[in-house]
């Protein structure tokens, strides 16, 4: 059986000058491939009515169903419905009920004057508005018996358009001509992209399993793919095939799909009825951050202090003034007197800390640019680890703030069996 082809097509100067990020386009390829289609390519194009045209008669050509966003508004640069009429010789006619609402709601609409709002209402023969009680542009067609979709290029109107009336449609279109997709992301830390590889490479994996490397700094993301070909084999072959991903990664893989480090192991702390305060240095709250964009962290994360200068690690999280002078702020011993120190003034399960040379200045022979030591203090006693992280500045920072999230993750797997 074959998938249900669909091509992307995105219109708009400000994507083609990189002066916008096209977000649409990938948002729309992830919920289509998701709902079983197959996507056929996906292009990014100005606003010239003639290259429009071309790339929409070259998709329908192709494809089974297209899909276009950008260029709907009513400023002159909105060409894609002259192009659409051009090129598929459908003469533009007003649509009543849209012209209607833009009339009446003028003034909630656009401070624009009623005859440049009246543009949003000239649509190409044959179209039909997907929700004209919402203000929003945006159309399909039926050309040569292929349903095309044309959608306004804004993100947040294009997302509720594209799950609200386009994948509904497409849904009914050619019921037995999508196909069931098992697909799974593996997220990987503290693992090279090439030593994954290398041990996936060791595996017996079915061709129908599509596997694809995604480095993610500071991860790598595996993505695992299998398209059902109603032989009822698929799902088990991706049950498999994920058992068999497990077993050769380990615990490098620390979640999956939508998982991120901090909510993972924000995961881990709530199930284990434990709670955790940070103090951090070269890494300036970023630990902290990641932390909190967490809904309900509030259940774990007690709070953390910000200790750059060496007087506030003494004064805020008690490491001796003489251990400073002796080892230095860099350094084992005051990345476990920063974690212990945390812990007891908070009262906290477990005391994380960061200290390190994030650069680009301020290395040495003996503790070069990327030196970070990353300290825990538990009941269990306290610990520190030493790492030597590479990059620029801001790397370094991600780099520690994440591997400090991960070594908690770790000790906790291993003390409570979750």
């Amino acid at each position: 059986m074959s998938g249900m082809k669909v091509e992307i097509i995105a219109i708009g100067d400000e994507l083609t000058s990189g002066r916008i990020l096209n977000t649409t386009s990938s948002y729309a390829a992830r919920q289509l491939f998701e709902a079983g289609y197959e996507i056929h390519a996906m292009h990014t194009i100005g606003d010239t009515p003639e290259l429009i045209g071309e790339a929409l008669k070259s998709a329908i050509s192709e494809v089974d169903a297209v899909l276009v966003t950008g260029g709907l508004g009513s400023t002159d640069d909105d060409l894609t419905n002259e192009a659409v009429s051009k090129a598929l010789n459908r003469p533009t006619l007003p649509n009543l009920e849209v012209l209607s609402i833009v009339r009446t709601h003028l003034d909630e609409i656009s401070p624009a004057h009623v005859g440049q709002l009246e543009k949003l209402a000239w649509l190409p023969e044959g179209a039909e508005v997907l929700n004209p009680q919402s203000c929003m542009a945006g159309y399909q067609l039926i050309h040569d018996q292929k349903p095309i979709f044309f959608l306004p290029g804004i993100p947040s109107q294009m997302k509720q358009l594209l799950r609200e009336h386009v994948l509904p449609r497409l849904a009914t279109w050619h019921k037995d001509h999508y196909l069931t997709t098992y697909q799974r992301l593996f997220k990987i830390f503290n693992l090279p992209e090439s030593e994954v590889n290398r041990r996936i490479s060791t595996l017996d994996l079915s061709g129908d399993a599509h596997i694809g490397y995604y480095p993610v700094f500071p991860e790598v993301h595996l993505s695992l793919i299998i398209r059902d070909k109603q032989d009822s084999s698929a799902e088990k072959l991706f049950i498999s095939s994920c058992k068999a991903i497990n077993t050769v990664l380990g615990d490098a893989i620390y979640g999956y799909d939508r998982d991120c480090m901090e909510s993972v192991t924000g995961g881990l702390l709530q199930r284990a009825g434990r709670r955790l305060a940070v103090a951090e240095s070269c890494t300036g709250g970023l630990i902290a951050e990641k932390l909190t964009a967490i809904a309900g962290s509030s259940n774990y994360f007690l709070g953390g202090v910000v200790a750059y200068a060496n007087d506030l690690k003494t004064q805020f999280l008690d490491v001796p003034a003489d251990l400073l002078k002796a080892h230095g702020a860099v350094s084992r011993e005051t990345a476990e007197a920063m974690a212990g120190g945390i812990r007891n003034r908070t009262g906290a399960d477990i005391g994380l800390s960061v200290t390190g040379v994030a650069g680009p200045g301020g290395g040495s022979a003996e503790k070069p640019v990327g030196t970070v030591y990353i300290g825990i203090a538990t009941t269990e006693g306290t610990w520190a680890t030493h790492f030597l992280f590479s990059g620029d500045r801001q790397q370094i920072r991600e780099m520690t703030a994440q591997s400090g999230l991960d070594l908690v993750r770790k000790y906790l797997l291993q003390t409570t069996g979750t």
